[in-house]
Order: structure tokens, then sequence, then C-alpha cells
């Protein structure tokens, strides 16, 4: 009887780790003085098919999620009500693609700050996830693992 007990908990705790979505290295990019707006980047990992939702700071007084796409010759950022996070593939959110943007911010952010998200994810079958994560601000002009300037053509 002990066996059955344990093995249906393992089943439905290796069940309820699969429906997990995992952030990995978030940052939020520092603004100069009187700027109002900013992105927060990260890589999205789950184990079955998942959007992101929801996002809010405390320190933006909108949060939403966007894309970057091309119109015509200009590039233009756009609200989605969703990011997709593919089962097993994921999803990344990097300057120039999808993105949190923070809006109407209270106060600069400035280097080194940690900048505290909420995001809400939900998978197929509607059931929600909330993490609650603080992403470092990194420099206005380079992306994380780059010495280049962020928008340097190669």
């Amino acid at each position: 009887m002990k066996r059955i007990v344990f093995a249906s908990f393992f089943c439905l705790a290796a069940t309820a780790a699969s429906a997990q979505v995992t952030v990995k290295d978030p940052w939020v990019r520092a603004t100069v003085p009187a700027q109002k707006a900013t992105g927060a980047f990260m890589k999205l990992e789950s184990g079955e098919d998942a959007r992101l939702v929801a996002a809010s700071s405390p320190v933006a007084s909108v949060v939403e999620l966007h894309e970057t796409v091309m119109e015509g010759d200009k590039m233009r950022m756009r609200a989605v009500p969703s990011i997709a996070i593919p089962a097993g593939k994921g999803a990344e959110l990097r300057p120039g693609g999808h993105h949190v943007m923070l809006m109407d911010l209270k106060g600069q952010i400035k280097e080194g700050d940690a900048v505290p998200l909420s995001l809400t994810f939900e998978t197929k079958d509607g059931k929600r996830q909330t993490v609650e994560l603080k992403a470092p601000a990194r420099p206005l002009k380079t992306m994380p693992g780059h010495d280049e300037p962020a928008m340097k053509k190669h």
C-alpha cells in the first residue's frame, strides 16, 4: 500500500513539475533620467505548451507584453495578448523581438537595480502560474554576453 501511495504521489509531482514555467536570465534595460519606458527580457522554458499572459511591476504604471515587427521599412512595437512558450522549445524575450514593456516608469532604473516583476503563465488547460522575480538592470548600450552595442549590425 505504501508503494502505491508513494508511486501515485511521485506521478502527481512529476505532472505538476512539467507544467511549471522556468524563467532564466531575466534582465531589464537601465534607463536615463526622465525616460518613461524600458524593456524586460528573459528565456522561458516549459515542459508543456504554455503562454505568458500577463506581467506587472511596481516600478511602472503600465506593463504590457510586446512584439517588435517590421511594417514596411519601419520597425514598430505593439502590444500582444500573450506570448507562446512551446513545450521543449521555450521562448526568448529579447531586444528586437518579444519582450515585457515597462511604461510610465515611476523613476529611473539604474544599472545594478533589482527590478521586481510578476509574470503570469497559462497552460492550454487553463491552469495559471505566477512567478515573482527580481531582474537585474543592465547597461543601456550592451546586451548580456556581448561586448558590442546592442543595435550594432554584424
